[in-house]
């Protein structure tokens, strides 16, 4: 007989994934290559030195905001909206700067 289906978490989740670390599930250097599929499939992305080091074949990125910045123009060219700072905090239900401790 088949067991009921149960809820194991409730909703909205936030699932994140670290690729290219040791121990990890992959991308490293195809982290903006993936991040970009992702993002043409409804996906949000987010990229950033703590994921992967690379800016593209072979350069390692200087900062996150160069990582950021050009996976800002790729989605552009994509015509896909980037979320402001205050709406990705709306998005991922965040307190925002005004109500941290530090």
């Amino acid at each position: 007989m088949r067991q009921p289906s149960r809820s194991l978490a409730d909703g909205p989740l936030f699932v994140q994934s670290v690729l290219g670390l040791l121990g990890g599930i992959g991308a490293g250097r195809h982290q903006l290559p993936l991040a970009t599929i992702g993002a043409a499939q409804g996906s949000h992305v987010r990229v950033g030195l703590e994921d992967s080091l690379w800016i593209g074949p072979g350069e390692l990125a200087r900062t996150n905001a160069e990582q950021v910045s050009r996976i800002r123009t790729v989605l552009e060219a994509l015509n896909l909206e980037v979320a402001t700072p205050d709406e990705a905090r709306e998005i991922l239900n965040l307190k925002g700067r005004d109500k941290v401790g530090f």
